[in-house]
Formats: C-alpha cells, sequence, structure tokens
C-alpha cells in the first residue's frame, strides 16, 4: 500500500503583474490558508517520505508557508511536469518515485489534481468526498489517498482509496468562496 498526499497550490495573486503565469505568487489570503493547511497536517500527524512537487513560483510559496504550519520543512524533489499536468502525466510522475517512499506528498495545480484523483478512486458511491472533489478542488486543499499497490510504477486508474478531503473552508470559513 502507498499514500498519496496532494496538495493544490493556495490562491495566486491575479493582480501582480507578472510576466508569466509560472510565476505568479500567492495572495494574502493564500499565505493564511497555506499555513492554516501546514498546521491542520501537522496535527493530524501526517508524515511525508518524500515532497515532489511543481517548480511553479505560488507551489514554492505554498510549501514554505505550509511548512512553517507544518513545523518541519522536507526538500522537494521539483518536477516541471507537474505544472499544469493532466492526469495521464501526473499519473506518469506517480510511476516514476522511488518505491522507498510510501508516503509521498505531491504539491500542485488544478484541473489535473482534481483529475487525478477522479481517475484514481472508484465512483462507486462509497465515498461521498469524492463527490465533493468532483465538484471543485479549492487552492490550499489536501486530499489523502491509499492506493492498492506495492510499487509506484503499478499506479493505474481505480487503484486508490480517499481516505480525506480537506479545505481551508473546513478550517476556517472565512477562507471559504467570496472572500478576500
Amino acid at each position: 500500500m502507498k499514500r498519496l498526499t496532494l496538495l493544490r497550490h493556495a490562491k495566486s495573486d491575479w493582480d501582480d503583474p507578472v510576466a508569466r503565469d509560472f510565476d505568479r505568487p500567492l495572495n494574502r489570503r493564500g499565505e493564511k490558508a497555506a499555513l492554516l493547511m501546514g498546521q491542520f497536517a501537522a496535527r493530524k500527524d501526517m508524515r511525508f517520505d518524500l515532497l515532489v512537487a511543481s517548480p511553479a513560483a505560488r507551489v514554492v510559496q505554498t510549501l514554505d508557508t505550509f511548512f512553517t504550519g507544518y513545523g518541519e520543512t522536507l526538500d522537494a524533489r521539483w518536477d516541471r511536469r507537474i505544472y499544469l499536468a493532466s492526469a495521464p502525466t501526473l499519473i506518469d510522475v506517480l510511476r516514476d518515485l522511488p518505491d522507498e517512499a510510501d508516503s509521498v506528498l505531491m504539491a500542485g495545480h488544478n484541473p489535473g489534481f482534481e483529475e487525478l484523483i477522479l481517475s484514481l478512486v472508484p465512483d462507486d458511491g462509497a465515498n461521498p468526498q469524492r463527490e465533493d472533489v468532483e465538484i471543485k478542488f479549492p487552492t490550499a486543499s489536501i486530499a489523502v489517498m491509499d492506493l492498492a499497490i506495492d510499487q509506484w510504477d503499478a499506479t493505474t486508474d481505480k487503484c486508490g482509496t480517499l481516505l480525506s478531503f480537506t479545505r481551508p473552508r473546513d478550517l476556517d470559513p472565512a477562507l471559504g468562496p467570496g472572500s478576500r
């Protein structure tokens, strides 16, 4: 069994006049949400053997702030394939992970993360949280899945069980839709 935790980058600053989307930073609400989610992960005693992440600025900043709340830092394995990737590309990234890592934190973007969850977790009605993900995988949200595999290169559709799906607004309603 392998465990995959997905952390979507926090809310980015669309008012920042960056030349490339890749360089877009977080806004204040995003920083607050990333810190809160790091504190949540620490309270839930989430542990990770490996961090693989998109090198986009908003993901790097999300992780810096997340780890401030988490209380420790992991060295990232930066993988540009994660930047705006589709579910099949993300599955390729997973298949390339080292088997020594049993619990992986992947940080990146939507719509790929939402598509990945919907690809990995069967739509059998057994998990109402899957339906929540299908509606939206908001910024700074964390999804934890167990994958019924012994090696990462065996990752395939419908091999996952969604254990939890937590949005910043679940922890602080002020971080819900429409807030700034």
